[in-house]
């Protein structure tokens, strides 16, 4: 036989769950001595089986392994309770590793520049798409271009506020909702607080106004979405923001000198951040310009 020593992924019990995925996906048994198998005992038999094994300095991939799909579609439905009883974010990104490894196969981007200044550009902006993806798989999608919240009004009218200073978060609230949609149509040259009642107006649940082409329409049928979880994360990292400052006993700022240095002329309405979706980053709630082109 030719064989070739490979260091086993992972450790711990982690480590023996991989070796696990390893054994079903090429029709083999794992060996592990706390089991009662000595390597010794071994037989022709136990041994997995694959098309193709390429093994590098730093990784070792298995094309075409021997295994059944009903053995693996059933040590990945295993895996995907595992990732529904978990508590741990850490254990769950491990979980999903091993399920996409396992079922779903993996995919790899390379990212090439004429300098390094223009990669590393790129790299971040791929890196943000992945994070946008991985957090429309986790919690879906909504409509984008800030309408998701502008939406979200009158599920405010529902709320029963106890006493004063719960009705005056509500509205608070539900002053700030329409931002995002506003500094987006401010941005792209047009009256912030037209848009925002026009959209208002408009009856499908997805209609919004849509700055790349500068109409009104079906938003996820035009590609502008965002990610549930990211609207849903900028809320409330937004109100825990603002819920410091309201305890905080002074604050700095830079001091805008009209005419002088630090005013470039520069109108855009930067609201409160930008999140810009997939195509660019996730940083706050200002700039929500969707992410177009994920259908």
């Amino acid at each position: 036989l030719n064989v070739s020593a490979v260091k086993a992924p992972g450790y711990g019990d982690r480590r023996k769950a991989i070796m696990g995925d390893i054994a079903v996906l090429t029709k083999g048994t794992a060996i592990f001595k706390d089991l009662g198998i000595e390597l010794e005992s071994v037989k022709l038999s136990d041994l997995g089986r694959a098309k193709k094994i390429k093994i590098t300095s730093d990784e070792t991939v298995i094309v075409g392994g021997a295994g059944s799909k009903e053995d693996i579609a059933g040590r990945a439905d295993q895996i995907r309770r595992e990732i529904g009883v978990t508590d741990s974010e850490y254990d769950r990104e491990k979980l999903e590793e091993r399920l996409a490894k396992l079922a779903g196969g993996v995919a790899q981007i390379n990212v090439g520049a004429a300098t390094e200044t223009e990669m590393k550009e790129r790299k971040a902006l791929i890196e943000d798409a992945k994070a946008a993806t991985q957090a429309a798989l986790e919690e879906g999608i909504v409509p984008g271009g800030g309408v998701a919240l502008l939406r979200s009004e009158k599920a405010l009218a529902k709320v029963e506020a106890v006493g004063h200073d719960e009705a005056m978060g509500v509205q608070i609230i539900r002053n700030v909702l329409c931002q995002p949609l506003r500094a987006i149509a401010n941005n792209a040259g047009i009256d912030g607080a037209v848009v925002v009642n026009r959209v208002r107006q408009l009856k499908g649940k997805n209609d919004g106004y849509n700055a790349d082409t500068d109409s009104y329409g079906d938003l996820v049928a035009d590609g502008v979405i965002d990610p549930a979880k990211v609207v849903r994360t900028a809320l409330q990292n937004a109100a825990s923001v603002a819920a410091l400052l309201l305890t905080t006993d002074s604050l700095v700022t830079d001091i805008k000198v009209e005419g002088g240095d630090d005013d470039h002329g520069d109108h855009h309405d930067h609201g409160m951040g930008g999140m810009g979706g997939m195509g660019g980053g996730m940083g706050g709630m200002g700039g929500m310009g969707g992410m177009p082109g994920m259908m």
